[in-house]
């Protein structure tokens, strides 16, 4: 009844580019960029690689450790850098920067070397073409739209609205994401929708865990209880049109099973039907079960 949307990966097409460098007095834009990637060349996260792309000559970093949910640190050259959303690592002296770059709808990284702020890096990840349709269907259907994004909110914003999504919870922890969709679970049946490491927490705590693409991190996998291989989100909507249909089937079955018993006993003990009219009209009924519960394999297009 419910479906809480990651947006990075799953809403998004998956293919960041960096699109802005906003660098601090007497930092280039070469430098910014390079420290960033440095660090960031092992993350599995999304926008790690948009930053590693601008940057294919980066130099090589040590003692490099991702924080889920919030970035990551290592040292390049001898310097300490720490690479991470807003609210990890503070922009400082370039905030106005960087609610600008927010505004138009950027993901931003700010790069922090030896604790002083040096740059804010804008990235944007495209919203899918399917999106404002999966959306208007699933509302169709009766089912609740949420975004759940570690995102910054006037850029979780921006994109809900061109996706027509109301409910936008922005700038959360993968602990964060966990406990609102238990939240949701709660109260309604609801589907959390996924792709990546940051999701798994949320995943394994709702109703109905679903990661989308086999190119999903190993993580969502394993703790989502659905897994597409495809990428086109219109999966979601016909998939819950499916079950709820193999489920009305299901129910049809029930019922007519438990009919044919009750109607049947009554008239077997009573004498008015014989052992073998009993046992015929028994195993007629198992395949008309049988022939009804084959129509859930049928996937209507």
């Amino acid at each position: 009844r419910a479906v809480a949307l990651d947006k990075t990966g799953t809403l998004t097409r998956n293919e960041p580019a960096v699109v802005d460098l906003q660098p601090a007095a007497g930092v280039t834009h070469d430098d910014l960029v390079a420290w960033a990637a440095a660090v960031e060349a092992t993350s599995t996260h999304p926008l790690a690689a948009a930053v590693v792309a601008a940057s294919p000559d980066h130099p090589a970093a040590s003692d490099v450790h991702e924080h889920a949910g919030h970035g990551v640190t290592g040292l390049v050259d001898g310097l300490r850098v720490r690479v991470g959303s807003p609210r990890w690592v503070a922009p400082h002296d370039l905030s106005g920067q960087a609610d600008a770059m927010a505004s138009q709808g950027m993901s931003l990284i700010v790069v922090e070397v030896n604790d002083q702020a040096c740059g804010v890096i804008g990235v944007r990840d495209e919203l899918r073409p399917e999106v404002p349709e999966v959306v208007r269907t699933l509302r169709a259907q009766g089912v609740e739209v949420s975004m759940l994004t570690g995102d910054n909110t006037r850029t979780a914003r921006a994109l809900a609205g061109i996706a027509g999504i109301d409910d936008v919870r922005a700038e959360l922890r993968p602990e964060d994401k966990a406990s609102i969709v238990a939240e949701f679970s709660s109260k309604t049946p609801t589907a959390m929708i996924g792709d990546g490491i940051n999701d798994a927490p949320a995943l394994a705590g709702a109703t109905v865990g679903i990661a989308m693409g086999a190119t999903g991190s190993d993580a969502a996998i394993e703790s989502a209880d659905v897994a597409f291989t495809g990428r086109d989100l219109r999966l979601i909507p016909k998939a819950l049109q499916h079950a709820r249909r193999g489920s009305r089937i299901i129910n049809q079955n029930i019922v007519l099973s438990l009919a044919i018993i009750i109607v049947l006993m009554p008239l077997a003990i009573s004498g008015v039907l014989g052992l073998a009219a009993v046992v015929l009209v028994h195993e007629v009924a198992e395949v008309i079960v049988i022939l009804n519960g084959l129509r859930a394999a049928q996937a209507k297009r």
